[in-house]
């Protein structure tokens, strides 16, 4: 009886000590001070964040390692996808391609708030439109989608086409925009701009999400009436330790790309793979096993010559060209389309090999690092009007560098990466191939060179700029050996217009950044902050006692 007091005794002194040490989770070790105390003293406090919220039409991809590029035969010769191991950071991607109706939503933005009337914003509504005369051909009669795939309500639900790289990127930056500004005014502290009539939106009056996290009182000109007062009659300005503004958005690298298509995650056991995946699907084969839809194709692809669909009455795979997003069913990750129906645009500069020499951490190619740009005043300089820049493409189309309204940056010094053992200058695409370094004048100073040497002869752009200020369109008449370039992209994914051997996801194709396609489409992503998986692991050791 007296051990047994002894035992209830023990055990009431461990839960008092635990409730104890459950009361104090809301102070730090190293200070002691608690939440409360330190929003009395002024101090920010983050232990409000509840983690981060699943992005609007996202699933999470989990990180992992896995092997990237070819595990069939490489019966094309290509060489460009030798098997690599690659380690992937945890993120979010749309579970289907960008459609035709989101993409009609930001270029409706654009006329409400660069209005294509006015003479400042020409070029800025048209930068932005698709080019819907690739749907073209010479010898097929196609004119209809020049007409109707874009704008039409039958196609709504179709992956929008004809979008170059170039343009895709831009509509990252304006979702990031148009989902930080919704978050704020769900959460009371934004007035709602496209419902009140005293802010003007209008040029650069319109929410950006760098500019409010730099300087707020820089959006809508400085109007108070666009932020709605806290408890003492203040303004709630968010900052990035509140945890509450998304990440941004932008398109998937190569590697995460591929690794969320393969989804090799079913066929692990363990800590291992069992098996080797061709397609995203659980097959190597491209028919439909079950009883139900037995022989049908599991993706939109083309079978041979001359057909894309099957016979009528019996359409194997439902589509002669693009179909609606989530006909076929996803993959383990729940993204559909991941083989078939459109290509996609990733991140990547292409390069025939994946230097894993260099990186097999999150491998990308095309980082530029830059900076704010700061004025004489200490400043962060916002695009306006008079100092707005467009550039005029290889395909003498004109594209506009930032929007009037965005925080304009420029590229790094060698100042800021002076004696850094990570990076040490700002353009870093053609890193270990391509660069001075990789060819047989590394040993050179770049800059006393008059011209570079070229390790890819690609086409270049010729510089004759004409009265307007405008490039003049001429065409490299040089004899040239590659089209690699620094501005060549790299597109995965077999679509509705190519064979099977294009449907596995460690193919891997480019083209100009500048150009687009009637089979390229594209998805966004963004990064998945703290842990890399929701789900809490054990221990995997105990300590000895």
């Amino acid at each position: 009886m007296i051990k047994t007091n002894y035992f209830l005794i023990a055990a009431l002194a461990i839960l008092i000590v635990g409730c104890r040490n459950r009361g104090n989770d809301n102070s730090t070790s190293l200070t002691g001070w608690s939440s409360k105390e330190k929003k009395e003293a002024g101090f920010s406090d983050g232990s409000n964040y509840k983690g981060q919220q699943v992005p609007p039409g996202m699933v999470l991809i989990e990180g992992g390692t896995f092997t990237m590029g070819h595990v069939q035969d490489d019966v094309m010769f290509d060489w460009n996808t030798t098997p690599v191991q690659m380690q992937v950071r945890s993120f979010y991607m749309d579970e289907v391609e960008v459609t035709n109706s989101e993409y009609l939503m930001y270029l409706e933005w654009l006329h409400k708030v660069f209005p294509n009337g006015e003479e400042q914003n020409a070029h800025i509504y048209k930068s932005a439109l698709p080019d819907t005369l690739v749907w073209r051909s010479t010898l097929g009669a196609n004119e209809l989608l020049t007409q109707n795939y874009l704008r039409h309500p039958s196609y709504a639900d179709y992956p929008v086409v004809g979008v170059s790289w170039l343009q895709a990127t831009k509509f990252c930056e304006w979702r990031t925009n148009m989902v930080a500004e919704r978050t704020l005014i769900k959460k009371g502290l934004l007035v709602n701009p496209y419902t009140n009539d005293s802010l003007q939106m209008n040029g650069q009056n319109y929410f950006d999400t760098q500019v409010y996290l730099k300087d707020p009182n820089l959006l809508f000109e400085g109007d108070s009436a666009a932020y709605k007062s806290g408890r003492n009659g203040e303004v709630d300005h968010i900052k990035i330790s509140d945890g509450i503004l998304p990440t941004a958005f932008r398109l998937p690298s190569e590697a995460e790309w591929e690794y969320a298509a393969k989804a090799d995650v079913e066929n692990r056991e363990y800590n291992n793979i069992r098996g080797r995946k061709k397609y995203a699907w659980n097959s190597k084969y491209t028919r439909n096993n079950s009883r139900r839809f037995k022989g049908d194709q599991l993706a939109n692809y083309k079978q041979g010559r001359g057909d894309y669909s099957g016979v009528a009455g019996w359409s194997s795979d439902g589509g002669d060209i693009t179909m609606p997003i989530r006909s076929y069913n996803p993959n383990a990750y729940g993204l559909y389309d991941m083989s078939g129906n459109v290509s996609e645009w990733t991140a990547d500069v292409y390069r025939p090999i994946i230097d894993t020499e260099a990186n097999d951490f999150n491998y990308y190619r095309g980082n530029v690092f830059t900076k704010p740009m700061i004025d004489q005043d200490g400043k962060v300089v916002v695009v306006d009007y008079n100092n707005v820049e467009y550039d005029t493409l290889a395909n003498g189309k004109i594209a506009i560098k930032d929007l009037p309204g965005s925080i304009k940056y420029v590229p790094i010094t060698k100042d800021d990466a002076y004696m850094r053992n990570n990076y040490e200058k700002a353009y870093n695409i053609d890193a270990r191939d391509g660069d001075l370094a990789s060819t047989k004048m590394y040993e050179e100073d770049e800059e006393e060179l008059d011209v570079q040497p070229r390790m890819y002869n690609s086409p270049v752009t010729p510089n004759n700029i004409g009265e307007s200020g405008l490039r003049i369109q001429e065409y490299d008449k040089e004899i040239r050996s590659t089209m690699i370039s620094d501005k060549t992209r790299v597109y995965k994914g077999g679509s509705w217009a190519d064979r099977e051997f294009w449907l596995d996801p460690a193919q891997r194709r480019y083209l100009p950044q500048y150009m687009a396609s009637s089979s390229i489409g594209f998805r966004c992503a963004t990064d998945k902050l703290g842990p890399m998986t929701p789900n809490r692991r054990k221990k995997t050791q105990e300590l000895p006692k």
